[in-house]
């Protein structure tokens, strides 16, 4: 397994792309595997309150474990969006699909950056969710509520999108994320009669097996590529960033829909990751998304192999 970062050359149509895109250096870490190459593409980033992920926490407790990290537990977040795309041979596969522009303004810049990766959209083969928050299904749609990805066979986990498309999910989700039911719903409508459903230990992609990862949303999956020490897991947002959720992975987080069970879920992954020795590609972790878990003290750390 080889892992690269290499930033866009400024020759050819993708860097006609890039010259077009003053807000950020677009940058992709790649792990190839055989006949298989993994990018990680940037979504922008999300601005989120500390409190929306260290309001449950044990206060007392957080300040210590967050200073090593450099994180101040009072500041807000800005966590990057890390999409995942699969190249292999005739497929061209992307794990989630972003936020659009309608969720917030440092984010839905997946366009911009398939463009200065010269990606057409059209050709895109799968899209693939982990779950239904904005910042994963709401770039699904383009302006004119059409599917942004016109010619790609779209799938999620029948327990995931049954969850977003039932009408008493909006009263139940509470009012914060009210929203998110609502624009799920809206969005998923579109594709709801061509929408592939798989489960637990589905094989969505020759080599690619979905695993249940409950607790952030009741559905939300992960994905192993690959087998044992050459595997790599696309953990969605079941472990949501590089910081808290691996130094202590049981705390509750309250960016977690389900704050019990998501625990539960993380330290079982960890459990099977550092087991198998995989590499992980988190939507929301540092580095370009691509790494290794290492064991330290009470918890792990996230080691960015770009």
């Amino acid at each position: 397994m080889k892992i690269t970062r290499r930033r866009l050359m400024a020759t050819g149509t993708a860097a006609l792309a890039a010259s077009a895109l003053p807000r950020m250096a677009w940058t992709q870490t790649t792990l190839s595997m055989g006949d298989t190459e993994i990018t990680t593409l940037s979504d922008g980033t999300l601005t989120l309150p500390a409190e929306f992920i260290f309001g449950p926490m044990p206060q007392d407790e957080l300040a210590g474990v967050l200073a090593p990290l450099g994180v101040d537990p009072g500041a807000p977040l800005t966590p990057p969006c890390n999409l995942t795309l699969l190249r292999r041979g005739d497929v061209l596969a992307l794990f989630d699909a972003g936020s659009g522009l309608s969720f917030q303004p440092t984010a839905g810049m997946l366009p911009d950056a398939l463009a200065a990766a010269g990606i057409d959209p059209f050709d895109v083969t799968h899209v693939i969710f982990t779950h239904g928050h904005p910042d994963h299904l709401w770039g699904m749609l383009d302006d004119f509520d059409e599917p942004y990805f016109a010619n790609a066979e779209h799938m999620m986990g029948g327990v995931e999108f049954d969850y977003w498309m039932d009408d008493a999910t909006v009263g139940s989700i509470g009012e914060e994320r009210a929203a998110f039911a609502v624009g799920a719903k809206r969005r998923l409508e579109v594709v709801a009669d061509a929408m592939t459903r798989f489960g637990d230990g589905d094989e969505v992609l020759p080599g690619v097996v979905a695993a249940l990862t409950p607790g952030h949303t009741p559905g939300h999956m992960g994905f192993v590529i690959g087998e044992g020490a050459d595997a790599v897991m696309v953990l969605g947002d079941a472990i949501g960033n590089d910081h808290v959720a691996f130094a202590r992975p049981g705390w509750v987080s309250g960016s977690d829909q389900d704050p019990e069970r998501a625990a539960a879920t993380r330290l079982a992954m960890f459990d099977r990751i550092t087991a198998d020795e995989m590499a992980v590609i988190g939507f929301h972790l540092g580095g370009g998304g691509i790494g290794r878990v290492a064991a330290e003290g009470e918890g792990y750390r996230f080691v960015p192999e770009a």
